[in-house]
């Protein structure tokens, strides 16, 4: 998930935002950790620093914490079935699913990508993740 970048699908609108909280993430960690000059601060975005800003997100907006969230994310993408090492199969098989992910290739109902619906309102590879994540928490936790 770190060696994939996340690709912004302009028709799909503001999903450049989940960029922008993925290299927040990176400019943070750079922070606290030191890291001096631009020294690897500049560069494509990842899936994994996409995923762990949206669990941010999910944590600030439903509560719990970030970490839960992110083994959502993982679990709605089947990637919590992979472990090191992976076999050359499992790898092509995760591979398979980020790809997805990332070219929105995944099912109208979400599933194969972040947030899998049960009553989608509309196709959700048409809607960016913002309101994705939205009727996710409002189908897992109707009370928001």
């Amino acid at each position: 998930m770190h060696s994939k970048e996340f690709v912004w699908i302009p028709n799909v609108g503001n999903d450049d935002n989940r960029i922008a909280d993925g290299l927040d993430l990176r400019i943070e960690f750079f922070h606290e950790n030191g890291v001096s000059g631009d020294k690897g601060l500049f560069g494509p975005c990842s899936v994994l620093e996409v995923m762990i800003g949206i669990s941010r997100r999910l944590a600030w907006f439903a509560g719990d914490g970030p970490e839960g969230w992110a083994w959502q994310l993982l679990r709605n993408l089947e990637l919590h079935k992979m472990y090191d090492p992976l076999s050359r199969r499992k790898a092509e098989k995760a591979d398979e699913i980020i790809e997805k992910l990332i070219w929105r290739n995944y099912r109208k109902d979400g599933v194969g990508g972040f947030f899998p619906l049960a009553w989608p309102s509309r196709d959700q590879t048409q809607v960016e993740i913002w309101y994705q994540m939205n009727e996710f928490i409002g189908e897992i936790h109707p009370e928001y």
